[in-house]
């Protein structure tokens, strides 16, 4: 490994990209290897056991690509592994959580929404970044079945994503929620339909940013900030040809993908 070496990134899915693009933008010298685990998203209903497993497998496959940093950028792998990852790899690995913090500043009600999967939600991680907040502000979740195996769709369906954030939205407004906190990094990409539900009033924060600006640190403090050619590579566990025109279509440019099953 040395300053050149790639930065891995991984999801479950396409949701990930969104946190690819920031970490481009703010570090566009760096060599990114995108890993998509397609074939098994969402993480959410898999359990703990079988994501930690699959965790240790992409981390492997980076390993293998002389990875410097590694980005978990999901909040249910980030739950479920990111604790083990740590104890097992010697590389810095950076995980995702729900962006409450930052929507605590910015909530005037002091009450906070919080969309996410069950997973992120039934989380000891998520448990324990709520109670840091235990007084400072009220924080209600709500877990979104459905939204993101519909974002891992070729062609989202948008009536169909309204129609499940019209169920899951309003009772958090109900109940006083002036800021809506993005738990999980696929919803990155159904942001102007939730605020479209939510109304004009209602501001909406995720960690995209925050990911990775605290990437940007770590590289500077373990001194491997490199000026490589700022390649992009892409892969996928799931159907080629699928994930080609799914990638593409979210990235908003045509991408080649490598099969992750062939090549791990």
């Amino acid at each position: 490994m040395n300053s050149d070496s790639p930065i891995g990134i991984f999801d479950s899915g396409v949701g990930g990209l969104s946190i690819l693009e920031r970490i481009h933008q703010l570090l566009p010298d760096e060599n990114l290897i995108y890993m998509a685990d397609s074939a098994n998203a969402p993480y959410g209903p898999k359990g703990d056991v079988f994501i930690v497993e699959r965790s240790r497998q992409i981390m492997d496959f980076f390993v293998s690509k002389n990875a410097k940093v590694v980005v978990v950028a999901c909040n249910t792998a980030t739950a479920a592994a990111v604790n083990t990852l740590r104890e097992e790899y010697e590389m810095p690995i950076i995980g995702m959580e729900p962006a409450i913090k930052p929507a605590a500043s910015e909530s005037k009600t002091g009450v906070i929404g919080v969309l996410a999967t069950e997973g992120t939600l039934a989380s000891d991680k998520f448990v324990d970044l709520k109670s840091r907040f235990d007084g400072k502000v009220e924080i209600i979740t709500q877990p979104c079945p459905g939204l993101v195996e519909e974002i891992e769709k070729i062609k989202t369906d948008k009536a169909t994503v309204k129609k499940l954030l019209q169920q899951y939205i309003p009772p958090l407004l109900e109940k006083g929620a002036d800021t809506l906190v993005l738990g999980c990094t696929h919803y990155s990409f159904i942001r102007a339909l939730v605020k479209e539900v939510a109304g004009e009033s209602v501001a909406i924060v995720d960690t995209d940013d925050a990911v990775a600006r605290r990437l940007k640190a770590v590289l500077k403090e373990e001194k491997i900030t490199g000026a490589a050619q700022g390649k992009i590579t892409f892969y996928s566990s799931g159907d080629i040809g699928n994930q080609a025109i799914l990638i593409s279509n979210k990235w908003g440019a045509d991408v080649s993908i490598q099969s992750f099953n062939e090549d791990h």
